[in-house]
């Protein structure tokens, strides 16, 4: 199976959006470069810095499935069927939504309702040995309690947010201890970081 990391674009204080979902100036850095990058589905270009590009090509080329939890997949609209990067998205809910379903028969999205583990489990099997990426604080810390993580990667933003908006992890059961980075790369505005878990 291949490896489970949470992923994120976060702000020096920790939060990955503002309380209302909105992402502020977070993923500025996806558009003040020189180099062209186009999404996997092909919906819009990226204009990163040289080494923020190598950065990206490397980790989509990589990525297998996506975990995500309804309150993402509601904010994104369900990417109307087909997801940027353009693999398989499994999402955690408490209700499928069968509408949805209904007007999107083709679009590779599972739904889940038994749970993280299950999702994970789901996400493994459709990703093969490729990365299976959580995108999400609340998924991402059912995960970390759950050990499923593998590892944890930052696009680390130079803003600083402020309270009342939403962590990446939130509050965890019990302290978790992470590797010095294996990936560690700067770009314009972003640090792209790659932490393993210790077991």
């Amino acid at each position: 199976m291949g490896t489970v990391q949470a992923q994120a674009n976060m702000s020096l204080d920790g939060y990955v959006a503002k309380q209302d979902n909105s992402i502020g100036r977070l993923f500025d850095w996806l558009q003040n470069g020189e180099v062209a990058v186009p999404t996997p589905a092909g919906d819009f270009t990226l204009h990163v810095s040289p080494t923020s590009a190598e950065h990206l090509r490397r980790w989509v080329s990589s990525l297998g499935a996506l975990v995500c939890g309804r309150t993402l997949f509601d904010a994104a609209h369900g990417w109307q069927g087909r997801h940027t990067l353009d693999v398989p998205v499994v999402v955690v809910t408490h209700q499928v939504p069968t509408d949805w379903i209904e007007a999107h028969p083709d679009a590779p999205f599972f739904f889940v309702t038994d749970g993280v583990e299950a999702a994970i489990a789901q996400a493994q099997k459709l990703a093969g040995d490729r990365i299976v990426s959580v995108t999400g604080g609340t998924i991402a810390r059912q995960c970390l309690d759950l050990g499923l993580l593998d590892e944890v990667a930052v696009d680390l933003v130079p803003v600083v947010m402020g309270a009342g908006n939403r962590p990446f992890f939130g509050e965890v059961s019990a302290e978790v201890l992470l590797g010095d980075p294996t990936t560690c790369i700067q770009g314009d505005q972003v640090t792209h970081l790659v932490f393993p878990v210790q077991r």
